[in-house]
């Protein structure tokens, strides 16, 4: 069986994505060495570790989140959050554990939510479910904090309805994913955006779509402090709306 497979299979890894960050990044030992390659074939008799180094979070996108919040000053504590694109509930968890007072889960696929983010009183879980369609009748708290990682679209075609559902000084936290952004011609092999003018661009798409929104304001840009999962480089973004 293949790695990463075998990790999902013994519990040491909610998912296979998950499991080939891990793996990837050399937490993962098999038989007392280091493997570093997803696809490994893998004896079940040998036994596999997980680094105690290793990020405690669901998903990797945790560990982006997280670093967000540190550097623009953002505080879930108290807040009502809306989290597009939960997947696996890596922004969720970073929400939940800064003492978010609520989160309204949200993604387009099914049964993708951890147990652990799934059974939190505190979270709403809106899954198979449409961003594009969001409205006070699936969110009809006063949303405080907006956090957004999306895949296979553009931000700026999904965001607008989760702005309107904002509340006056309400921040937003978005990973600005380039292989997204940019056209097909900028996208290479492996859906790698290599060349550093169409990533900024990107970026600058982005944030110029925010910027015109009614009440929102950028307050600045980080590059992630990891790759994503397919090995582009991405940014976070982080807005307010004025009020």
């Amino acid at each position: 069986m293949r790695l990463d497979q075998m990790l999902v299979t013994r519990g040491l890894a909610p998912s296979r994505a998950r499991a080939q960050d891990l793996i990837r990044r050399g937490f993962v030992r098999v038989g007392g060495n280091v493997c570093d390659k997803p696809a490994q074939d893998v004896k079940d008799s040998l036994a596999i570790e997980i680094s105690s180094e290793a990020p405690a979070y669901v998903s990797r996108g945790a560990e982006k989140l997280a670093a967000a919040l540190a550097h623009f000053g953002f505080d879930p504590s108290n807040r009502i959050c809306l989290d597009v694109g939960a997947s696996t509930g890596g922004f969720t968890e970073v929400l939940l554990e800064n003492g978010a007072a609520r989160v309204y889960a949200v993604d387009v696929g099914t049964a993708q939510l951890h147990p652990r983010m799934k059974d939190d009183p505190r979270v709403v879980s809106l899954e198979n479910f449409d961003a594009r369609r969001l409205s006070y009748s699936e969110v009809p708290d006063p949303v405080a904090a907006i956090t957004v990682d999306v895949s296979f679209i553009s931000v700026t075609k999904l965001l607008a309805p989760a702005l309107q559902l904002a509340s006056p000084g309400a921040w937003m936290v978005v990973l600005v994913k380039p292989q997204f952004e940019v056209g097909r011609d900028n996208v290479g092999s492996g859906g790698i955006v290599r060349d550093e003018a169409a990533r900024q661009g990107a970026l600058e798409s982005v944030r110029a779509w925010i910027e015109s929104q009614p009440e929102w304001s950028v307050a600045g840009t980080i590059p992630s402090p990891i790759l994503g999962g397919s090995g582009n480089s991405e940014f976070l973004l982080g807005a307010r709306r004025n009020g």
